[in-house]
């Protein structure tokens, strides 16, 4: 696959910042915790998101550009061995997760499922469509996808907006249901865009982020960090955000404390997305069942913030954490040439974190 020329010109249009080819990639900017490096695990993934990782180590790649691809490290040399583009032209197809030898892959309306996927990686299965009946809606209509220690598929639907009120209850929410298609109901509510979840390895909690609204100035509103230990759940949007910002528009139809509050305030409009809690043995024990954060960065604040990953470490309580950058340097000079959408444990308890800017994965291990 090549990189693709059009993608690249509008975010350097978008920002500013120079075009470079992937040989160019300064890996040497990347700048992480004493015993840490970074490397490159694959290339040429062109806009490469939300990751998924079978049992047998099959890396499973997401994008919004249709295409969805299968990295495989035959040789365990940790750096991919061969890419195979297991979909494409597909309606933006972000969200990938992966069950009993199937893949499934979110598009905007739709919950696709690709059986036997590893067996078949040349020559890829026609998909079973799982359910077809989501809003359609592209504005905030990517997904990311995972399954839950109930053995439920959790999928997300954004707001079709900035920020709006709507009849229909599936907007602004997280759904789950059942890994054939039934039994779809509402999880969560008042969610603007969640684009990464994840359950804490001890209590099963789901965890997830959720992006603020636009509009607001460079500082407000913060993105969240939220805790959801029960279905039910309202977390505010579009009547509050951050836990205690009232909207200028909604505000005055509900009250900030009717809602649950994020239990983390990330940066504003740093476009906190991916997330995942360490479970390898690699990394020291200070980072153990904690969380990872790719924030993919902002794309209308004057100073740019985000294009990191965030180090979330949940507090004693367990519903409560702090945040501390582990890995920055993809923001230059305020122009990004990178941005990190997703992070997965490997088998060997290294971290991978996708860029759809770049269309590559790195690959962040450490070493004693």
């Amino acid at each position: 696959m090549k990189r693709n020329p059009a993608l690249l010109l509008f975010f350097a249009l978008l920002v500013g910042f120079p075009t470079q080819s992937r040989a160019e990639l300064p890996l040497h900017l990347i700048k992480l915790p004493p015993g840490f490096s970074i490397s490159v695990y694959a290339e040429s993934l062109t806009n490469a998101r939300s990751l998924a990782l079978s049992p047998n180590g099959t890396v499973f790649v997401g994008s919004q550009e249709g295409n969805v691809y299968a990295v495989v490290d035959n040789n365990k040399d940790h750096k991919a061995d061969h890419t195979y583009l297991i979909a494409r032209d597909l309606n933006m197809p972000n969200g990938v997760a992966f069950r009993e030898g199937a893949l499934y892959v979110a598009e905007v309306s739709r919950i696709l499922r690709y059986d036997n996927i590893e067996a078949q990686l040349d020559h890829p299965p026609q998909p079973v469509i799982v359910l077809d009946t989501l809003p359609s809606e592209r504005h905030h209509g990517w997904k990311f996808i995972g399954f839950g220690p109930d053995g439920l598929l959790y999928v997300p639907v954004g707001a079709p907006c900035n920020v709006c009120e709507q009849s229909d209850e599936r907007y602004s929410s997280l759904l789950r249901m059942k890994p054939d298609g039934s039994n779809l109901e509402v999880f969560a509510r008042g969610i603007r865009n969640t684009v990464g979840f994840a359950w804490h390895p001890d209590t099963q909690v789901l965890w997830f982020t959720d992006n603020g609204r636009d509009m607001l100035g460079d500082n407000l509103p913060p993105d969240e960090l939220n805790r959801a230990p029960q279905s039910g759940l309202h977390f505010g949007f579009p009547y509050c955000h951050g836990g205690d910002i009232p909207d200028p528009q909604f505000g005055d139809k509900r009250a900030c404390g009717e809602f649950t509050a994020p239990a983390l305030k990330l940066g504003p409009h740093v476009a906190a997305i991916g997330m995942r809690f360490y479970t390898g043995e690699m990394f020291p024990a200070e980072y153990r069942k904690q969380m990872f954060i790719a924030e993919h960065g902002s794309w209308n604040r004057r100073t740019p913030i985000g294009y990191r990953i965030t180090l979330a470490r949940v507090g004693a309580n367990q519903t409560t954490a702090v945040a501390e950058t582990f890995a920055e340097g993809w923001l230059q000079n305020g122009r990004p040439w990178g941005r990190p959408a997703d992070v997965q444990v490997m088998p060997d308890g290294a971290l991978l974190v996708s860029d759809d800017l770049a269309d590559a994965l790195y690959r962040i291990s450490y070493t004693k």
